[in-house]
């Protein structure tokens, strides 16, 4: 089995979707590298992007169409300006064509060189696309992918594109693998081991540098979502809300940058009600700049991308816990967990419901928050396994197929449960757990087989039928 660097499970994204629009964003990108092996991107004649199943059930309101469009264009969604995203978008619509690759300005009219094909679904996933490049000397090339998640995509004869296949020193593809290693490495924490298997793609000073820069990505998410007041895009008419809980829990405090914010974050009442509220106030900020097309982290998807963020700020204001030790070595455990459910289950919402992408971020803050509380290998693992056991069955039901109801107060509620799930770990004995790590993520796996479809983020099932929206 292939090993996975933490940071391909926590890394910098693009809202609103990691599944549904980072992935098929990366699709086109890839198919553009596809296209240059066999002729300059010159010789394009026309170029045609179909999109099924869950990607185009959901796809207006997930972006599907804007990030095939931006890829092709052969825009990068981590450089992007996020704020000229409606504009390029408007501009390829209206003239009914697209700069491909930066290079080739060709004919691409909206309904007929890309569709949203809502009747049919690909057999080999749900989240399923065709990509075709028609040449000027009428050869073509058709090339399948499929978004599994996370950002991650893949085709039926590759599994993924993300990284040359690693083996690390002390392969961990279970929790079993994660004992087994740290006694066989002699090391104390969980962390430790991370460090000893990120070495296989780079140094631990880079490992320790890419860790913070994450958490500076974290932080600046976060302020500008406390910042931004108004209505979030895409018809559901849904108020921002974090701006306003900031303000009510800083009274008239004023600042002028994110330094400034987070010292008085940090310099607050610390009762049991207010810390609750700003861990809320963490969520729905990072997850409401995600809704609108900001930059996130994406930890392991943008739907759950505010939980590990909320956590980690809980951590640094409020906990004795908050050196860049202690957010380096979150950040290594919390990815590591993530890895083992992308291994041995899933974290797409389209194959297992939101128990894929907020039960998982929540297993990975909690793990990563009991690690840097002292907690024992057995009692992260433990923390881990607590979250996700009360998410199982967890379905994905977006209204209107936007990342919005539920999904935004969802990662609020998914922080909260990672912070319960760290301190019941924290004052247990790992020996005498009735369910290990690894049992439950076959537990999540067997449920997401069992699902229907309909609570697979494709909007036919749940609060999407319950609350009657016209579609965005």
């Amino acid at each position: 089995m292939e090993s996975i660097s933490i940071f391909e499970i926590i890394k910098v994204g693009i809202g609103p979707s990691s599944s549904h629009t980072m992935g098929p964003w990366n699709a086109a990108e890839n198919f553009l590298n596809q296209i240059k092996k066999i002729h300059p991107l010159s010789e394009v004649k026309e170029v045609f992007v179909e999109f099924f199943g869950s990607l185009a059930k959901t796809g207006i309101g997930h972006g599907t169409d804007i990030a095939g469009m931006l890829g092709l264009s052969g825009e990068n969604f981590k450089l992007i300006n996020t704020a000229k995203i409606d504009e390029k978008i408007a501009g390829i619509k209206a003239s009914n064509q697209i700069n491909l690759g930066g290079e080739n300005l060709i004919p691409f009219v909206y309904g007929k060189h890309l569709i949203l094909n809502k009747s049919k679904s690909l057999d080999f996933h749900p989240n399923g696309m065709i990509f075709r490049a028609v040449f000027k000397n009428e050869e073509e090339l058709t090339q399948d992918y499929y978004s599994v998640g996370g950002g991650f995509i893949a085709t039926q004869e590759q599994s993924s594109f993300e990284n040359e296949c690693v083996r690390t020193l002390y392969p961990c593809h279970s929790g079993a693998d994660v004992f087994k290693n740290i006694a066989k490495t002699k090391v104390e924490r969980v962390s430790d081991l991370v460090y000893l298997n990120e070495e296989s793609w780079r140094t631990k000073e880079e490992t320790e540098k890419e860790a913070l820069y994450i958490w500076d990505q974290i932080v600046e998410c976060i302020y500008k979502g406390v910042n931004k007041e108004g209505i979030l895009p895409g018809g559901l008419n849904v108020t921002r809300r974090a701006a306003g809980l900031n303000r009510k829990l800083l009274g008239d405090k004023i600042y002028k940058n994110k330094a400034e914010w987070l010292q008085m974050v940090i310099d607050t009442d610390e009762s049991f009600t207010n810390i609750n509220k700003w861990v809320s106030c963490f969520a729905l900020a990072v997850n409401e700049e995600n809704a609108s097309f900001g930059r996130i982290i994406t930890a392991p998807t943008n739907g759950a991308s505010g939980v590990i963020p909320a956590v980690l700020m809980y951590a640094k204001a409020f906990t004795e816990y908050c050196s860049d030790e202690d957010i380096i070595r979150f950040i290594l455990v919390a990815g590591e967990i993530g890895t083992l459910f992308k291994k041995n289950a899933t974290i797409s919402a389209a194959m297992g419901g939101c128990q894929a992408e907020v039960g998982v971020s929540s297993a990975m803050a909690a793990a990563g928050l009991t690690e840097i509380m002292g907690g024992s290998p057995g009692q992260v693992l433990m923390a881990a396994e607590i979250a996700m056991e009360h998410h199982l069955g967890l379905t994905c039901d977006p209204i209107a197929g936007l990342v919005q109801i539920p999904c935004i107060e969802r990662n609020s509620m998914g922080a909260m449960k990672a912070i319960t799930a760290a301190n019941i770990a924290i004052e247990s004995d790992p020996a005498k757990a009735k369910v290990s790590l690894d049992q439950v993520i076959q537990s999540m796996w067997e449920t997401a087989q069992s699902m229907s479809e309909r609570f697979k983020e494709t909007s036919e099932g749940g609060l999407a039928i319950a609350v009657n929206v016209a579609e965005c």
